[in-house]
């Protein structure tokens, strides 16, 4: 198994390699079951099934990136390349993000470590003989280190995989506020802002008017161009934090990493145009089960290799690699 990746020639810089899957690549088809899982507080998450429906195949849980879904597509291209290799896949869909809005207030965010405990004992449930993996891309990479640091010895997971991880959100803040990255923010900034509005007027069509207040109290949805706006006016207060600082202090995975002791892969591009060098941790702040794969190219969920015609996705192949080796 090559650990090598060679980018592609055709998609110079950090901006060609994230924005490719986005904008140029042909969506993979799949036949997939959804799964509607009601949530202790009465909410739902969406979860969308795919390859063998056998006791015993090996299970991968699939972990979106903000404002993405089991739709994007590096959750379908790993899905079948997961299933190719004789693996089951479940893809989450965060509150909200299959399409229909959630039941309440609260939204997913980059610290939602409580959502993805109830979705893996529901799989531990649903599937008992599976082995039980997981992979989380950008934001859903961040909730699944931060979910392995907190359970330590108890988490449940035979190995996990996090790409392009934010490791520290108030710095990935800060990144994504300059250069061309602010393109990115502006993009986020609409949909987020879309994500809060489509909840409100669902809000207000089904006459949940204390649903309706809660969001309409933490303040306007104009004015606001950064994250740090945005997760000071609506994610703090709406999930328990006092503010911006204080969630990204309490939610980013970074300081959740040495107590993790799943057999853990983090791959990771120094170009990443969300994350700082800097944010990216130090061989020190691992723990002995956690290997950092760290490439001077790739971009943000990017990694493309291969030609114009022929392009290829290094994730999707050294992913189910990695996963399926002997520990």
């Amino acid at each position: 198994m090559s650990e090598s990746f060679q980018p592609a020639w055709w998609l110079p810089g950090p901006h060609l390699q994230t924005l490719w899957n986005a904008f140029f690549r042909k969506a993979p088809r799949l036949e997939r079951r959804r799964e509607r899982l009601w949530l202790a507080d009465g909410d739902f998450i969406d979860l969308d099934w795919h390859g063998p429906h056998e006791a015993t195949a090996p299970l991968v849980l699939v972990l979106h990136g903000l404002t993405g879904s089991s739709n994007s597509l590096y959750v379908l291209g790993l899905q079948q390349q997961l299933s190719a290799q004789g693996w089951a896949s479940v893809a989450i869909n965060w509150r909200g993000c299959s399409g229909e809005p959630n039941l309440l207030p609260r939204a997913y965010h980059s610290g939602a470590s409580d959502d993805l405990a109830e979705v893996i004992g529901h799989l531990q449930a649903c599937r008992p003989m599976a082995p039980l993996h997981a992979v989380g891309y950008s934001l859903g990479g961040n909730v699944l280190l931060k979910y392995m640091g907190e359970m330590a010895a108890s988490c449940p997971l035979r190995k996990a995989v996090a790409v392009s991880v934010p490791f520290r959100l108030d710095q990935c803040a800060d990144r994504i506020g300059l250069g061309f990255s602010r393109v990115y923010q502006a993009h986020f900034m609409k949909a987020m802002v879309a994500y809060v509005r489509d909840k409100q007027q669902r809000f207000q069509r089904e006459g949940l008017l204390n649903h309706l207040g809660a969001l309409q109290s933490l303040g306007p949805l104009h004015g606001m161009r950064t994250f740090w706006d945005f997760d000071g006016r609506f994610t703090a207060p709406l999930h328990g934090y006092s503010d911006a600082q204080d969630y990204y202090r309490r939610a980013s995975s970074r300081y959740y990493l040495p107590t993790i002791t799943t057999p853990t892969l983090l791959i990771q591009a120094e170009d990443d145009p969300f994350v700082f060098r800097h944010s990216v941790p130090e061989p020190a702040e691992l723990s002995a089960t956690t290997a950092l794969e760290l490439h001077a190219n790739g971009g943000h969920v990017g990694f493309v290799e291969g030609t114009p015609r022929r392009p290829r996705y290094y994730l999707e192949r050294r992913i189910p690699q990695w996963l399926a080796q002997t520990p």
